[in-house]
């Protein structure tokens, strides 16, 4: 069996009715109201499929629901019974953005490391994966910055292309070889012109951005430590508290467990979805918090999602699908918030330039001119004013050192004792 086929859009009804009678389908349907949402399909006839449109949630919720029951207990003469709630429905998540599929890989991994979530796995390991390539990103999609998206190389069981009048299809994981080889009357062989066209649909489809983060940049300056505390205050007073950003976020993975009674003698134990921007996430028993400030958790978030997952599994766990950006309305996004800290950077550096530029006029060791100069050239280098004029051969180290120790009224023989002469 080939890695590469066609399917024909006039079959795509027929092959997810096929899917459908031994799976529960899911796929994105516009509703109503226009909103696309991942929906159990019943009947691929009475629904409208929207492979265009990324859906409002992320594919997380059929594996993480928002509220799900554990077990059941009852209490009978003194001794417990538990009934557990395994899902073993078998499913096909049909439609998914790359992006989305990347946020499930990262969840299969959270799930299974050290502690294995059974409720989480046993849905997973019953459910494929059939990915669908972005090839028009949507205004706030910034995936291309992540490395995850618009298309895939790994981790789908099937991954389609549209060129038009038919996908192109890729056979990943084993399941979807089953897939296609039970079905496969549905397909042909993809030919070279077919291959060509994909990669086209890939290149334009990579160019149409429209934001492009420095991902790597912000995470750099979290490692090493270079973000300034009025920026989480800043943060901390546009959010609302509200939670949707983890909501809406395709690697969130935070809940709380609870039980509730349902009668004297019977109750039910329940995981329901939370977030560390809550108030009360992380209140201890005795009613301290040790991050009470808004500003704190806020600062918590971003650094588990850039900082401390980009330590443990080399890369940050955002997937650049953008619904933070579309439901902040305090713009506490991940895009606004990258664009913070690397112009944070750049117009604190600014500043230091300016005072450094003055000490130097004001010491006589550079003109005003040779300041203007030095500073239109540094701009974009990343280099300090400082290493500048010494790489440039403007000043010398010991210049510098002399007007800053004269600026801060540094005795001379406190430092080395050299002349500080351009």
């Amino acid at each position: 069996m080939v890695d590469r086929l066609i399917l024909n859009k006039e079959h795509l009804k027929s092959f997810l009715r096929k899917i459908g009678k031994k799976h529960e389908l899911i796929a994105p349907v516009k509703n109503t109201s226009g909103d696309t949402l991942l929906e159990v399909i019943h009947s691929v006839d009475e629904v409208t499929l929207d492979l265009k449109t990324k859906p409002v949630m992320p594919p997380k919720n059929f594996f993480l629901p928002r509220s799900e029951t554990l077990f059941k207990y009852q209490r009978k003469g003194g001794e417990y019974r538990f009934d557990e709630m395994l899902d073993d429905t078998p499913r096909i998540l049909f439609g998914l953005r790359s992006c989305d599929l990347w946020g499930i890989l990262f969840l299969d991994m959270i799930f299974q490391e050290n502690f294995k979530d059974r409720y989480y796995l046993n849905r997973r390991i019953n459910t494929v994966l059939i990915n669908i390539g972005c090839n028009e990103p949507m205004k706030n999609c910034f995936c291309r910055s992540t490395k995850s998206g618009p298309f895939l190389t790994h981790g789908y069981d099937l991954q389609l292309t549209d060129l038009g009048d038919r996908f192109f299809v890729e056979v990943g994981r084993p399941r979807g070889r089953e897939l296609v080889e039970e079905w496969n009357y549905f397909f042909s062989p993809a030919t070279e012109k077919d291959r060509e066209h994909q990669y086209e649909m890939i290149l334009e489809a990579e160019s149409r951005f429209h934001q492009i983060v420095d991902m790597d940049t912000a995470v750099s300056r979290l490692m090493n430590d270079e973000v300034d505390e009025t920026l989480w205050e800043e943060l901390g007073n546009r959010c609302q508290n509200c939670g949707g950003c983890a909501y809406v976020c395709p690697t969130c993975y935070c809940f709380n467990i609870v039980d509730i009674p349902v009668s004297e003698t019977e109750g039910e134990r329940k995981r329901i979805q939370d977030s560390c921007t809550f108030s009360g996430f992380t209140r201890l028993a005795g009613g301290y918090n040790p991050r009470h400030e808004r500003k704190r958790r806020i600062r918590r978030r971003f650094y588990h999602k850039l900082y401390y997952d980009s330590k443990k599994h080399r890369r940050p766990s955002c997937v650049g699908c953008g619904r933070c950006v579309e439901i902040c309305f305090g713009r506490v996004d991940m895009i606004n918030f990258i664009k913070m800290i690397c112009e944070h950077k750049e117009k604190k550096l600014r500043e230091d330039s300016l005072r450094l530029g003055e000490i130097l006029v004001e010491a006589g060791l550079l003109s005003r001119e040779e300041l203007k100069k030095a500073l239109e050239k540094q701009a974009g280098t990343g280099e300090s004013l400082g290493e500048h004029l010494i790489n440039e051969g403007i000043i010398t180290g010991e210049g510098v050192a002399c007007a800053l120790g004269y600026q801060l009224k540094i005795p001379e023989d406190a430092g080395t004792g050299g002349s500080g002469g351009k």
